[in-house]
């Protein structure tokens, strides 16, 4: 556990300094119990001068032990406060490069506790939880070394009894990692369906499901009941037997000693001085027994973090083979690509598809056909199982993808805003943006309008996600956003799917003045905000089925032409009044 610490931080000098005065600090307590032995030899014995020499001599080992604790329980703190950022910073420079198709919805609980609950628990060792392993190691072993010199018979008793303690020891630290394990997962459940409540409230309601009714978050908090339930009747008995074979060790320390009393070879005063070194002997491998259960806790936490932090990225070009992509328009090319999120889920057949720089590609077919995915193969969320997606002729992974992503920007179908301002938010994609940058695209973006009815303006809070903005409003600074980043690539998913007939004809304008510029390529089931591009790919499950302009494919009369028909037959729906029934 210690050894996976110092591997956490990047500077383990506070760490490795902490342990040492620790270490000091128990052979010190080991040593003060030491010189109790004589002190109440000379007492029973009714040597009281003696024993006043030897009280100085305890007393001053004490005073020292007391100067080192206050000293090592501050390496302590400073190591806790060096641990935490350390891992932190491991975290999150770890989440900063994971391959963007690592994120997905069951990933926020168990992330969200790991960089919360569990650095908390992890702080908690060197904070709190050094001072009584080491002292249940160190201070024994100081009593051990001294036994011998005492009765060396009791010394080796007492050794005999060290196997047994550490054996009860590990069964209940294993007992507890098992059923900690399914007690986190079952918080993180929890903990995802609690946050899913709290953003799903319009829903809930409009379904009558607010408070009764929730079963999957009633499932969720009935699973972590369950689960806190089984570790403490996992922990309780585990702790009850290590306790059991303390306490029957002691007992046996205690016959072997009043054997050897009455053989006559141990005097009584001194055999009850022993006794007395015995009993703290026990004590500090008791103390350990209850924070047993907390270390392995932490330890199980490590794990979790180096799952994490061992997780695959997707490989970077060696610099000597790194390719940097030009500055204007740039094409994009898949070539035979398969894809599958696993073995099972193949979602991606040899799928070839030319956009040509500068112009406009609209990826439309039924939900599942792979519009999504093929758009985030571009982006190089995930890499291809076969073939190659290429940019400007380079393979996607011949290049950086830092570099890769300043050239391409991305318009999502769930828009997600940061808490702070509009223009906080437009920022995002260009820090040092001027004000006149902010507003051609606020402009292009329709977003102007909005900025003044909003009270602030640019000011204007959009809350945490962007929950004080309407659907649409959040779609149009997103756009913007897209659009201030300037780059030769974007990506648009589903761009127009909350806004209103009025802002989308403005939206499809603001699209089509970026056409020469920039490569477009965008997913649209509204087959209006299509119609004009230049090349038009019907998806089915993961293939091209058709290509073409608007008015070839309608004059092809396949798929793409019913998609139409039904468009055609939506417009002039309306639900009847009932009137004159």
């Amino acid at each position: 556990m210690i050894k996976r610490l110092l591997t956490v931080v990047a500077d383990d000098t506070p760490l490795r300094r902490c342990i040492v005065w620790w270490v000091v600090a128990g052979v010190l307590q080991g040593l003060g119990f030491v010189l109790l032995v004589p002190v109440l030899s000379a007492l029973l014995d009714g040597d009281t001068g003696t024993a006043a020499w030897w009280s100085l001599a305890m007393v001053g080992v004490l005073v020292v032990y007391a100067a080192v604790r206050y000293v090592a329980q501050l390496a302590s703190y400073r190591a806790a406060i060096g641990l935490s950022k350390g891992l932190f910073q491991k975290l999150g420079d770890k989440v900063a490069v994971l391959p963007l198709g690592w994120f997905h919805g069951d990933r926020v609980g168990p992330l969200g506790r790991l960089t919360s609950k569990g650095v908390i628990d992890v702080m908690g060792v060197p904070a709190h939880m050094l001072r009584p392993i080491i002292t249940a190691f160190v201070t024994p072993a100081t009593l051990l070394v001294a036994l011998v010199f005492f009765d060396w018979r009791l010394a080796l008793a007492t050794l005999a009894a060290v196997p047994f303690a550490f054996a009860a020891f590990r069964w209940t630290q294993s007992l507890v990692r098992k059923a900690d394990g399914a007690h986190h997962d079952a918080a993180a459940e929890a903990g995802s369906r609690l946050v899913e409540f709290g953003q799903t409230q319009a829903v809930l309601r409009a379904y009558g499901r607010n408070v009764d009714g929730n079963q999957i978050l009633d499932d969720a908090l009935s699973g972590y009941r369950d689960a806190g339930r089984n570790l403490l009747t996992t922990a309780v008995p585990g702790l009850a037997g290590f306790v059991t074979v303390i306490q029957m060790a002691f007992t046996a320390l205690l016959f072997v000693g009043v054997a050897i009393a009455t053989g006559g070879s141990l005097d009584a005063p001194e055999l009850i001085a022993i006794l007395v070194l015995i009993v703290r002997f026990v004590e500090p491998l008791l103390v350990a027994a209850d924070i047993g259960g907390a270390m392995k806790m932490a330890d199980a936490t490590l794990d979790r973090a180096d799952r994490l932090l061992n997780e695959p990225l997707l490989p970077e070009p060696a610099t000597d083979d790194q390719r940097t992509l030009a500055s204007g328009s740039l094409s994009v090319d898949l070539d035979a690509v398969g894809f599958g999120y696993d073995d099972e889920r193949r979602v991606i057949h040899d799928l070839s598809l030319d956009v040509p720089a500068g112009s406009m590609t609209a990826l439309v077919g039924p939900s599942g056909s792979g519009k999504t995915t093929v758009a985030r193969l571009v982006a190089r969320f995930w890499d291809v199982d076969e073939g190659a997606v290429r940019v400007d002729g380079t393979d996607v992974r011949d290049v950086p993808t830092e570099h890769l992503m300043s050239k391409v920007s991305i318009v999502f179908q769930e828009t997600y805003l940061f808490a702070g301002t509009i223009a906080d938010n437009l920022r995002l994609a260009k820090p040092d943006a001027t004000g006149d940058e902010l507003a051609e695209v606020a402009r292009l973006a329709r977003l102007d309008e909005m900025l003044e009815r909003l009270p602030g303006g640019w000011d204007a809070e959009v809350g945490e996600g962007g929950t004080r903005l309407s659907g649409g409003e959040r779609q149009r600074v997103s756009i913007a956003r897209a659009l201030l980043k300037d780059a030769p690539i974007v990506l648009l998913d589903e761009a127009t799917a909350a806004i209103d007939p009025l802002n989308e004809v403005a939206i499809q304008n603001a699209i089509d003045t970026l056409r020469g510029d920039r490569t477009i390529i965008v997913i649209a089931h509204r087959l209006q905000t299509v119609v004009g591009a230049d090349q038009i790919v019907v998806l089915d499950d993961g293939r091209v089925g058709e290509r073409g302009t608007h008015d070839e494919l309608l004059e092809h009369g396949g798929r793409y032409a019913d998609f139409w028909r039904e468009r055609e037959r939506a417009v002039g729906w309306r639900i009847s009044s009932g009137v004159g029934r």
